[in-house]
């Protein structure tokens, strides 16, 4: 309930203060477990994107949100999934849940480079997205979100408003086994392949130069909602 009020509330104020330009959110499904694997920039690509989905957007966030006050009360809200960095139990619960969210036919949103770009380059992606969609049946469509950066840059606190926001959306990917190398086991190697592809669609529709190598997580820095939405950031 929570995250409707918040969303009512919101939206008219977001696109006020921003320009929000959307095009292709007809290929998020209707219905049935969906991931939307976005290009990151900003702390605030995690508000934009529910802003412009009709169906409800979940998302695994950074656990140290839910441990200070100032930012716990505004996660539990809208229903965000704490993840610990360190692993554990705590993690395994996390993921669990997020399988949930898809099992139960809803919407995760995952940033597959797995932190915010520090350069404005698209960085390789993170297997967990490809992960969860084998294990869940989930198709995946592909988010390019475009200035985000000018309107919230890394380090600054207060959005720079009447900035312009663009939104676009791929159509939806689904990885078939034996689809590329003849495997049916939805294996290691079959999700480098598909986070691939995804990474390669993320780069068709944002135009962002491509880097084969991951991107370097700054500890002291804040991360955005999302950012450790790869469940199993050592797989490569």
């Amino acid at each position: 309930m929570a995250y409707w009020v918040l969303k009512i509330v919101m939206t008219p104020i977001m696109r006020i203060l921003f320009r929000v330009h959307t095009d292709g959110t007809s290929n998020v499904p209707r219905k049935g477990p969906a991931i939307l694997a976005s290009n990151h920039q900003s702390f605030i690509d995690s508000l934009f994107l529910p802003l412009v989905v009709r169906r409800r957007v979940t998302f695994v966030a950074k656990a140290e949100y839910f441990e200070n006050w100032k930012t716990a009360w505004f996660f539990r809200a809208v229903g965000m999934i704490p993840l610990k960095r360190d692993g554990g139990s705590a993690s395994e619960r996390a993921l669990a849940a997020a399988r949930d969210v898809l099992k139960n036919g809803g919407v995760l949103g995952i940033y597959p480079e797995g932190t915010r770009s520090p350069d404005g380059r698209l960085y390789r992606g993170h297997t967990g997205v490809a992960r969860l969609s084998m294990d869940c049946d989930a198709v995946v469509v592909p988010v390019a979100q475009f200035g985000t950066a000018a309107v919230q840059p890394i380090g600054v606190m207060r959005p720079r408003a009447f900035r312009r926001v663009s939104v676009k959306m791929g159509k939806p990917l689904q990885w078939h086994p034996g689809s590329a190398n003849g495997s049916t086991t939805n294996g290691a190697g079959d999700q480098r392949l598909f986070t691939n592809q995804i990474m390669g669609a993320i780069h068709e529709l944002s135009g962002q130069e491509q880097v084969d190598h991951y991107a370097k997580r700054d500890r002291g820095r804040m991360a955005a909602p999302g950012s450790e939405a790869d469940p199993i950031p050592a797989v490569t």
